[in-house]
């Protein structure tokens, strides 16, 4: 669905290297998430895509049509959902739409539309502006409109900032029904924690080059050799009385929680040795690595931090 081979961007003004070779491969079908902090080069490889910025090098094929040959073909099977809530304001969600269809050269999508705006939970919004809106129904809206032509390929760019929790689960189950139904979806977000629920693959670039791309399942799995191990006591904790357990990285937090960084297969030797000196803590938990820690290590690594490894 989506080619991207030695893709680089350098940007005339300061001579930045936005892009850096950049290869990408995304199957039909497929949802993943594309993470990284602000000036990653996660926008301009966007702005690459729906043809608002230039490519320096490389070649990009959506579907089967290349981007510097085939443009409008690539509008028909492309649709992006940008950040910026920028619309026109005078007339209603469902002209709005009405408009959008006649774009793409789409009659009678009346249904459709019905439909788009039931599932994004706007039904009752359809004969109102978008200056009448809230944020997160702004964002919704952008989602209907991009989807009005019914794209092959969907790439959202921070749907859900500034979106409240409840509206955010609205647009959780329509992402995955999108899915379920075969469009293919490249989300970017800074909660880490929804690429961790939705997306299938996770793609991490940084400083303009991809430093991280695997199915979710195998990066969890790679990233998690280590598990974090907290320790509940009634009482104070004596910094004497843990000085046994220093290779596991001891921390105390708050007094009476002792948190300890383990391998997997240490957490049998562990607790012996905390049995065995006779700590009697009241709780224990073992709590895996999340998708976060694991984005925030790579990223880390990446740039050469010495920055404690957190897994």
């Amino acid at each position: 669905m989506l080619k991207i081979n030695n893709v680089s961007k350098t940007y005339k003004r300061g001579n930045k290297k936005a892009l850096k070779d950049i290869h990408l491969n995304i199957q039909k079908g497929e949802f993943t998430a594309l993470l990284g902090q602000n000036g990653a080069g996660k926008t301009t490889l966007i702005n690459i895509l729906g043809g608002n910025v230039h490519k320096s090098t490389g070649t990009v094929i959506i579907g089967d049509y290349d981007l510097d040959k085939n443009p409008l073909e690539i509008k028909k099977i492309l649709s992006i959902v940008p950040q910026e809530i920028g619309s026109d304001y005078s007339f209603t969600l469902e002209d709005m739409l009405q408009k959008q269809s006649g774009y793409f050269g789409i009659k009678n999508n009346e249904e459709y539309i019905d439909e788009l705006l039931t599932a994004l939970s706007l039904q009752d919004k359809r004969k109102v502006t978008m200056r009448e809106l809230s944020g997160g129904m702004k964002r919704r809206f952008l989602i209907a409109k991009a989807l009005i032509h019914k794209p092959q390929l969907l790439i959202l760019d921070e749907p859900t900032a500034g979106v409240d929790i409840e509206l955010r689960q609205v647009m959780y189950k329509f992402l995955n029904k999108l899915h379920e139904e075969g469009t293919t979806i490249i989300l970017t977000t800074h909660y880490i924690e929804e690429a961790e629920k939705l997306c299938k693959r996770i793609v991490v670039i940084d400083q303009g080059e991809i430093i991280a791309d695997q199915p979710k399942e195998e990066l969890m799995k790679v990233f998690s050799q280590h598990v974090t191990v907290d320790f509940e006591f009634d009482y104070d904790i004596p910094h004497q009385e843990i000085e046994f357990l220093k290779e596991f990285s001891p921390r105390i937090q708050g007094d009476r929680r002792l948190c300890l960084k383990v391998e997997k297969n240490g957490l049998s030797r562990l607790m012996k040795m905390v049995s065995d000196q006779g700590l009697n803590f009241i709780d224990v938990t073992v709590n895996k690595p999340k998708l976060e820690d694991i984005y925030l290590n790579l990223i880390r690594h990446d740039r050469g931090d010495n920055h404690e490894n957190i897994l």
